[in-house]
């Protein structure tokens, strides 16, 4: 499923993110949800969100 609609991520979801110096390589990290940090309903690189280990990144694929 991807990470482009807000109503898809839930807090306390799997996900794989994208951090903001992997964006050339691609390079996910997986983790769980702690905070939803977009507002807008949909965003076209992924909602952006803050995971459980701290690390900030656009959702890329919910597990």
């Amino acid at each position: 499923m991807p990470g482009t609609r807000r109503s898809n991520i839930v807090l306390g979801a799997k996900v794989r993110v994208v951090q903001k110096q992997d964006q050339p390589s691609g390079k996910l990290t997986e983790g769980v949800v702690k905070k939803i940090l977009t507002n807008s309903p949909t965003h076209p690189h992924g909602i952006k969100v803050m995971l459980e280990s701290g690390t900030v990144g656009r959702v890329k694929e919910i597990l």
